[in-house]
Formats: C-alpha cells, sequence, structure tokens
C-alpha cells in the first residue's frame, strides 16, 4: 500500500496573521513538503497543475525533477494533468524526460481540472472536455509505445513519422491514473486499459465514490485485466491531527472556513461527517482510514492533502511527522493483515512494468484514424 501527500498548491492567506506567502515562498515550501515526506517513510508526494490563482504548480515536471534531484525513494506523480488542455505530444516528451532523471520515480494522473476558462486559453474548447480526453490519451499512449506515429484526429495537426524523443526509460511508459470524480466515462477509459483510476474524494461522500469506484472495478475485469478486486484503485483524503479531537478542531477550524477549496461552505462537523476529512486523534484518523475499505475495497494508494488553506508550513511539516510516524505504519499493518489474497497490494512501478512485459500497460490500442 502507498501512502503520500498531494499539494494542490494554493497561494492562501494565513486567516490567523492575515500575511499570504509569496509565490516563491509557496514553492518552496511545496519542495519542503515532499522532502519531508521521503524523511518519515511515506511513498509518494503529488503535485497538482494550475494555470490560474490563487495557485501556483503551473509546471509539474519542472518541480517534481527539482524534488527528484534531492530524493532517493519517493515516487513523483501528479494529483492532475491536464490531459485536455496540453498537448499529447509536450506530456510524452516532458515525462519521459522526467522518467530518466528521476531513474524511473515516475508517474501521474490524467485529468481535466477544475477551471473551465483554462480550455480558451489553451485553445481548447470546455464542451469538448470528454472527447479531448479520450483522444488526447490514446494518442499519447502511441506516442511512448510506438518508434515513429502516423496519426489523424479531431483536435490536433496530423502526425507523419513522428518519434518522441526521449523514450521512455527502458522502454516502459509511466504508469497512468485516471483521475475523475464525477465522470463514468473516465472511470471506463481507466478500465478499458487497464490504467488505475483514483477518485480525490476529498469533497464526496462514500456512497458516490464508492458507485464510481465500483463501475471502474467491473469495466476493469470487462475487459480482462483481472478480477474487480485486483483493479488499481487510489483514493484522496485529509486530515489533521491533534491531541485530543477537540484541540485538533480548534487549531484547524479557522483555516477550514478560509479555504479556497470549501470554505464559506457546509460546517467542519457537516463536512466532516459526509466526506473523508478527518480532524481529530491519530487513531480517530486511522480508524477513519480503514472505513474506506468496507466501501472502495482494498485499493493501492491513499494521498492526503495536507498543506492547504493558508496553513503555516512548520504546521504542515509536524503534521506529516505525525502522519508518517504514527499513522501509516499502523495503516500498513491493517491493511496488510486484511487485505485479500491476489489483491495487489501496490500499484505498478517502474520496475515492476519492466520486469512484466505482458502487461497490459505496454499494450497498444491504436484510435481510429480518419
Amino acid at each position: 500500500m502507498q501512502f503520500g501527500i498531494f499539494s494542490i498548491g494554493d497561494l492562501t492567506a494565513n486567516p490567523i496573521t492575515g500575511t499570504t506567502p509569496t509565490e516563491a515562498e509557496r514553492i518552496h515550501a511545496m519542495t519542503a513538503i515532499a522532502l519531508k515526506a521521503e524523511a518519515v517513510g511515506l511513498d509518494v508526494f503529488a503535485t497538482g497543475e494550475h494555470h490560474n490563482p490563487p495557485f501556483v504548480p503551473s509546471s509539474p515536471t519542472t518541480h517534481l525533477a527539482y524534488i527528484a534531484a534531492q530524493t532517493t525513494t519517493l515516487q513523483l506523480s501528479t494529483a492532475t494533468t491536464l490531459i485536455t488542455t496540453n498537448d499529447p505530444l509536450k506530456i510524452a516528451e516532458d515525462y519521459a524526460f522526467l522518467q530518466h532523471l528521476a531513474g524511473g520515480r515516475v508517474d501521474l494522473m490524467m485529468g481535466r481540472g477544475n477551471t473551465g476558462p483554462v480550455y480558451s486559453w489553451f485553445g481548447k474548447d470546455s464542451r469538448e472536455s470528454i472527447p479531448l480526453a479520450i483522444e488526447n490519451y490514446h494518442l499519447l499512449r502511441r506516442l511512448w509505445r510506438e518508434p515513429v506515429v502516423n496519426w489523424q484526429g479531431n483536435y490536433r495537426t496530423p502526425l507523419q513519422g513522428y518519434t518522441s524523443t526521449p523514450a521512455p526509460l527502458d522502454g516502459v511508459a509511466p504508469f497512468v491514473w485516471h483521475g475523475s470524480i464525477r465522470s463514468p466515462e473516465i472511470a471506463e477509459q481507466a478500465a478499458f486499459y487497464g490504467d488505475g483510476f483514483f477518485h480525490n474524494n476529498i469533497f464526496w461522500n462514500k456512497e458516490h465514490t464508492a458507485k464510481m469506484v465500483n463501475t471502474y472495478r467491473a469495466r476493469f475485469e470487462h475487459y480482462g485485466h483481472g478480477r474487480a478486486a485486483q483493479a488499481i484503485v487510489g483514493l484522496g483524503g485529509q486530515v489533521f491531527i491533534g491531541e485530543t479531537e477537540q484541540a485538533a478542531k480548534k487549531t484547524f477550524r479557522p483555516y477550514f472556513d478560509h479555504a479556497p477549496v470549501y470554505g464559506h461552505g457546509p460546517s467542519l462537523e457537516e463536512f466532516t461527517a459526509q466526506t473523508p476529512l478527518t480532524v481529530g486523534t491519530v487513531e480517530q484518523v486511522i480508524e477513519k482510514t480503514m472505513s474506506f475499505l468496507d466501501w472502495a475495497g482494498h485499493y493501492q494508494r491513499q494521498l492526503f492533502l495536507i498543506d492547504h488553506a493558508g496553513l503555516p508550513l512548520e504546521v504542515v511539516l509536524d503534521q506529516i511527522e505525525i502522519l508518517g510516524t504514527q499513522v501509516v505504519p499502523e495503516l500498513r499493518r491493517r491493511m496488510n493483515a486484511s487485505r485479500p489474497a491476489g489483491v495487489p497490494d501496490n500499484p505498478p512501478t517502474h520496475a515492476s512494468l519492466r520486469e512484466n512485459p505482458a502487461s497490459p500497460h505496454f499494450q497498444v490500442h491504436p484510435v481510429q484514424e480518419n
């Protein structure tokens, strides 16, 4: 089971002090968070991709390469790579290059983002988001798996004799997650290829998340990649940990109330009752995270949002220390003890894919050319 941190990279004023970090301060804080994650034994750091205020991570590969140079074991990922507005050619080049720099410690999560205007900024139509996501990913897979690509589609100029450089490290394309919180078409796409499906369920009740995950699992089995229980699933979550529940809520409440993600909406109590958000003790975090198995089944990656809403860096680093030393070791123990035989404990890695060229992640499903 992989555990890690994801960051949305928001620039939010601290509601206690009223100060807002500079863009440089926020970027360096995200780096410090990634380094702390590795230091306390977490497995993954993932960054979002945004092209609008109040967010800073517009260039994930640049940042992940910088982090790769300062880490040795940390898996580097994205919490969103915009498959709709980025050119698949540029994604193919950038992430293969990052693979080489990071020694294969790279995967990425395809998503459509949550900012409508970004489509027009990059010359795309938001009304075409699903067809864009499907066609662009078809092309991306071919670019990573075929030495020469001839291709024609609906959303970019044709390719004749195109070779993407550099080729993926060891001929192994990065493992891909498809992230979606509401679109069954994306769950279907993930299942078709045997890729991972990530439901970043920080906003959603368990019934909705379970429905999306179970759709993906059923279709994964339908396409012959294995049993539904063997599908590669990731979940999001958010925690704030204190000595007591009362102390945790007292500290976190001002940040929650002003958070750009969900501030000024339901109360902290309503949100913790309806979503995976846990504000309380170490044991409360463990118990609620373990409850995800009841409705999502055994899964392979759990990422926590820790650093948003203006929380000071020193508080975030302390939270990661508690997560890595007190919460995650117990979660690993309990989840490993209860995991059914034959259900993967981790998602595919560069090493495992290199050793198993028969994996569906090596198979090409070309798009229909016009």
